[in-house]
């Protein structure tokens, strides 16, 4: 007979619950949680200031992409937009010389989509401009999660996502030319690893696994290294923790590592050095390849789907 589960019922509730104040609240979160609108916008995010200075105003958050060193410009609002953020958006378009402007909102007036379609119909690449809805939802008595929705984006731009992807062409930041060079002292140490990719100028490389839709991800930084576990992209983060939850006393007894993390993700664990001398790659290609496997081994062997026992 099969079991048919009890599930809660996901409601949405008052932003302001989640985040009591735009400024000193939600901006300082974003900050720390970039992760989060990286994994809905398809592109890697890493701080470069907050509250950055132009002119009289000041941008909420200025980030930068590190696959081709662009800025990404980032307005938030706890509440429906209005005329002023848009025209904030346009000076500061122009004062931090930003390439991807994304506007955050609770609710987006129709004037202002037509406006973000408006600007990615009429500005040449590489300017790309996002409208990205913010909720905040909870299942029963659970901790209050962010969801964020792109409902305005760049007429093809997921196909120009792949084409990144697939091909890197130009000439690297100093950032990505330092990934680039750690990824390819790690193939050459453990060329097992080349199964999963080459060595490219991405902060991370992702590992699927064989009975789940779960990924383990290897991820470098200037000063730490890492390793966590989400789902593959597209995928909601509660789905994955989800996942990892059911199944949570033996992992967490098998790996020594805490599921639940400030990021969202699962299991994650991490390596602090100064990661720009080239001396400690051995050290650090060590740790990450020996923890991939472990992971590996343990989520293959007590995570499987769908979940639960199946008649």
């Amino acid at each position: 007979m099969k079991q048919i589960p009890s599930l809660g019922l996901l409601e949405t509730v008052d932003l302001r619950q989640a985040w009591a104040h735009e400024a000193h609240s939600f901006t300082p979160w974003m900050a720390e949680n970039l992760n989060r609108l990286s994994a809905a916008l398809g592109i890697p995010l890493e701080l470069e200031g907050q509250e950055v200075s132009v002119g009289s105003f000041s941008a909420d958050l200025l980030a930068r992409n590190p696959q081709d060193g662009s800025l990404v410009l980032i307005e938030n609002q706890l509440e429906q937009t209005d005329h002023n953020h848009l025209g904030q958006i346009l000076t500061y378009l122009a004062g931090l010389e930003a390439q991807v402007i994304v506007w955050i909102a609770s609710d987006f007036r129709d004037p202002h989509l037509s406006a973000i379609h408006w600007l990615n119909d009429h500005t040449v690449d590489p300017f790309a401009f996002f409208a990205v809805q913010v909720k905040a939802v909870r299942i029963s008595d659970s901790p209050i999660a962010p969801l964020f929705e792109v409902v305005a984006k760049p007429n093809g731009w997921d196909r120009k996502l792949q084409q990144q992807v697939a091909s890197q062409t130009g000439e690297l930041s100093t950032l990505g030319q330092f990934r680039l060079a750690f990824w390819s002292r790690l193939l050459e140490l453990y060329p097992d690893q080349s199964q999963w990719g080459p060595a490219d100028a991405a902060s991370s490389r992702w590992q699927p696994l064989k009975n789940s839709s779960l990924v383990v991800v290897t991820y470098i930084y200037v000063y730490r290294c890492g390793i966590f576990v989400r789902g593959k992209r597209g995928q909601p983060l509660e789905e994955s923790k989800a996942l990892l939850l059911f199944h949570q006393e033996a992992l967490e007894e098998r790996l020594g590592v805490p599921i639940s993390d400030s990021d969202g993700y699962g299991l994650t664990q991490s390596l602090d050095a100064d990661a720009r001398d080239s001396t400690t790659w051995p050290k650090l290609t060590a740790w990450l390849v020996s923890r991939q496997q472990a992971y590996v081994e343990a989520l293959e062997a007590i995570v499987s789907e769908p979940l639960g026992p199946q008649s």
